[in-house]
């Protein structure tokens, strides 16, 4: 509930401090007074956009502040714990200062914050209704939402149906474009792992060829000088000569005691390493030994490693790991027919799923529409629309999140006319009180919200006028509503009333809103009755409207 508004240099307010009740208020003027501008203002300190300049001529700044009462279940409540701003035991103050620069400064409960906070508040807050109410009734954009929150929907098996469905979808696509790009290379990868599986390279495979060919190159050089020295070692060169000379040495170690053991034992180790060497000798020997075709096969498979390597841009050693990952992507090709399938099957279930879903909430969105299109008629009657009709349209529409229906509000104000949009079909007056009826049947019994009713009984007088006012006055019991009204049958309904005027000062045109007390609603109802000069049949007449209205 708004409990105060207080407003600083707004365009032609100086100063206004204001304390709102419960129930039916009631704000009177003439036209031009400043009605408007408090609605601005309030606007304003809400985070809502409208007016570019605010600030009083003269003055440095503008400032709003309004306080609000939250009961312990209040939806604001959540607002604030989400955006971490104290919670002031039920409290709510919101203050918000326009600078001459067009800056704007907004705090909540001594938090600094943005005009997104601000406006998340104003939803949970407050709602303004008028004759050109185009935020939320008449917007057919939303008369979705107004429906859900009449029939007490819950979208949350639809929203995950739909999520599941957009992410089957995201995952078939994106295989199938995997696939697609597989398939136009598939030639090229059956032909390139065919090729590798012929030559079925390894790493390290081309130094160990490079250096097998150029041995055999080589072969015929060194040979004869590799077998002279195999020669030289063997048993008819050093070998012999160091058997006899051990030989010779032992029969004489007989005679010499221990002056040839150390000689004896530095041969015996020589013919280690001598022996040593010949095998090392005869190994190359034997790799020295080739037949012409081994040549010619060690160059042509070095020189197909070193093709292939050139031909796919990547080095020798890497081409059997470059082979996986081509066999890789083959096996996925050929693999990509049975997971395209499988992810179909997916997409196929988790549409099935959100079409039981969406079905249901199209149920339950039919069910409720004629339950509002009953209340409706039940609303109109006491509003003197008894003659007129008003039908809640559920109709197919682009599968979302939100299900697969449109909605949208028509009526007919005559019995036989085609239906139409609530904004183009009703005219003013008529529009006035389908827009208080359907705000009736959909706020139901939350009494969260303070409804502002702007003119909303534009258009409309005598006892229809009256019937407005005391369907407001019922709208407003066990909660709060603020009219701004020009009808005095509206205003003689009020619990609580305020005057606004304007005054001049020197040349300065100041707009003041002041409360009527009891004693003097009697002359401003009947001032709106008679204009400027009030007579005694206007102060008759405006009492029979308070007396009416006990």
């Amino acid at each position: 509930m708004l409990r105060s508004l207080e407003i600083r240099d707004m365009l032609i307010i100086d100063h206004l401090a204001l304390e709102f009740r419960a129930g039916l208020n009631v704000l009177t003027g003439e036209t031009g007074a400043g009605k408007s501008i408090l609605l601005d203002s309030l606007g304003f300190v809400l985070g809502w956009r409208g007016r570019a300049e605010l600030v009083r001529a003269g003055a440095d700044q503008g400032e709003v502040v309004a306080s609000f009462d939250l009961p312990a279940d209040h939806p604001g409540h959540a607002v604030l714990a989400e955006h971490q701003i104290p919670d002031n035991d039920g409290e709510l103050l919101m203050r918000r200062v326009n600078r001459r620069d067009g800056r704007k400064t907004a705090w909540v409960n001594g938090t600094r914050v943005t005009g997104e906070v601000l406006r998340a508040l104003s939803d949970k807050l407050l709602e303004l209704h008028g004759q050109h109410d185009d935020r939320g009734l008449l917007d057919v954009r939303g008369h979705r939402a107004l429906l859900d929150d009449f029939a007490g929907a819950d979208l949350g098996p639809v929203r995950t149906a739909w999520a599941d469905v957009a992410r089957c979808r995201k995952a078939l696509s994106a295989a199938r474009a995997v696939a697609e790009t597989a398939r136009a290379e598939e030639d090229f990868l059956r032909h390139a792992v065919a090729e590798f599986d012929r030559l079925r390279p390894e790493p390290g495979e081309e130094a160990h060829l490079d250096q097998r060919r150029r041995l055999m190159q080589a072969a015929a050089r060194i040979r004869d000088d590799v077998e002279k020295s195999l020669h030289a070692i063997g048993p008819q060169g050093a070998e012999g000569l160091m058997v006899d000379s051990v030989r010779w040495l032992e029969g004489a170690a007989d005679h010499a005691g221990e002056a040839l053991s150390e000689a004896l034992d530095a041969l015996n180790r020589a013919m280690v390493e001598l022996g040593e060497a010949q095998a090392g000798v005869e190994s190359c020997l034997d790799m020295l030994t080739f037949d012409a075709r081994d040549l010619e096969d060690t160059e042509e498979r070095l020189f197909a490693i070193r093709a292939m390597a050139r031909k796919h841009g990547v080095l020798a050693d890497d081409l059997a790991a470059f082979a996986e990952d081509l066999r890789g992507r083959l096996d996925l090709l050929d693999a990509s027919e049975g997971g395209l399938a499988d992810l179909q099957a997916d997409l196929t279930a988790a549409e099935a799923e959100f079409a039981q879903a969406a079905g249901l909430l199209t149920a339950l969105r039919s069910a409720a529409a004629g339950k509002l299109d009953a209340a409706m008629a039940r609303e109109l009657a006491p509003l003197k629309m008894d003659r007129a009709t008003f039908t809640t349209r559920v109709t197919p529409g682009t599968p979302g999140p939100e299900g697969q229906d449109e909605v949208a509000f028509e009526v007919a104000t005559n019995p036989g006319a085609p239906a139409g949009p609530l904004g183009k079909i009703a005219s003013g007056g008529e529009l006035s009180r389908f827009l208080l009826a359907l705000k009736v049947c959909l706020t139901g019994g939350d009494r969260s919200l303070t409804l502002i009713f702007d003119e909303i009984d534009r258009g409309v007088g005598g006892a229809t006028a009256d019937a407005v006012g005391r369907r407001l006055k019922a709208l407003a019991d066990g909660g709060q509503v603020l009219v701004v009204t020009h009808s005095p049958q509206v205003a003689a309904l009020g619990s609580h009333h305020w005057r606004v005027a304007k005054r001049v000062e020197g040349d300065m045109t100041l707009s003041t809103v002041t409360p009527v007390a009891e004693d003097e609603r009697l002359d401003e109802i009947a001032r709106m009755l008679a204009g400027d000069t009030i007579t005694d049949a206007a102060r008759g007449a405006a009492q029979a409207l308070l007396d009416a209205a006990v």
